[in-house]
């Protein structure tokens, strides 16, 4: 059987889950009914003593399903012009099993067995998600079906804040208001701040490598 101390770092400090940090920026609060209209995705990684770090991103804008509620609301806070000439979108049969599979790779690369979503309140995109992954019939979502890393929540303990920008003027990491709601952006910012809370409780002696207890 092979030992888990010959796995990756991020596979021993995640019980075999990979952090993967998304954003989706849609067309209202409603994961069955609206749209997804950007997605983005910033995979981590883990050096051997034990530190998080962004690895790699990927982003797409993507076209309303056929169907999809667009609320004016949602639309005007995000700056999104789903039906802009120039914006390149593609469709969510294109999106989902392109994104998925760059995860699968990481998540194979990092010798993890799935993905677990981080973001800033979690179960937003979560919802969304596996909305899209059921609309476009994906059978290996590499996501787990329930459990999440909220940063909302971790950064309302670590910094006494829970709005991303904040949480991240709090922590020390440079935050533009003129470039957030743009899913790229407020991923690549989770997954700095999701970083630097994790490797923060690990200088604090939170947790290192030998108290890893592989009984549990």
């Amino acid at each position: 059987m092979e030992d888990i101390f010959d796995k990756h770092p991020i596979a021993q400090r995640f019980r075999g889950f990979l952090p993967v940090v998304i954003d989706v920026e849609t067309g209202g609060f409603e994961c069955l009914t609206d749209a997804i209209l950007e997605i983005a995705a910033t995979t981590l990684t883990m050096n051997n003593e034990g530190l998080l770090a962004p690895d790699k991103t990927y982003s797409f804008m993507v076209e309303p399903f056929e169907g999809a509620n667009l609320d004016p609301a949602a639309l005007e806070f995000t700056g999104i012009d789903p039906h802009h000439p120039f914006r390149e979108a593609d469709s969510e049969e294109s999106v989902f099993p392109e994104l998925f599979s760059s995860i699968r790779k990481q998540v194979k690369n990092h010798d993890c067995t799935r993905a677990i979503l981080v973001g800033h309140n979690a179960h937003f995109d979560h919802g969304f998600v596996m909305a899209a992954a059921e609309r476009c019939s994906i059978k290996r979502n590499p996501f787990h079906p329930f459990s999440v890393f909220d940063t909302a929540t971790l950064s309302g303990l670590a910094f006494g804040q829970t709005v991303l920008a904040k949480a991240c003027q709090t922590a020390g990491i440079a935050f533009s208001n003129s470039e957030a709601h743009s899913a790229a952006y407020d991923t690549e910012k989770t997954a700095e701040l999701f970083c630097l809370i994790v490797n923060r409780w690990r200088d604090l002696g939170g947790w290192s490598f030998p108290d890893l207890d592989i009984n549990e």
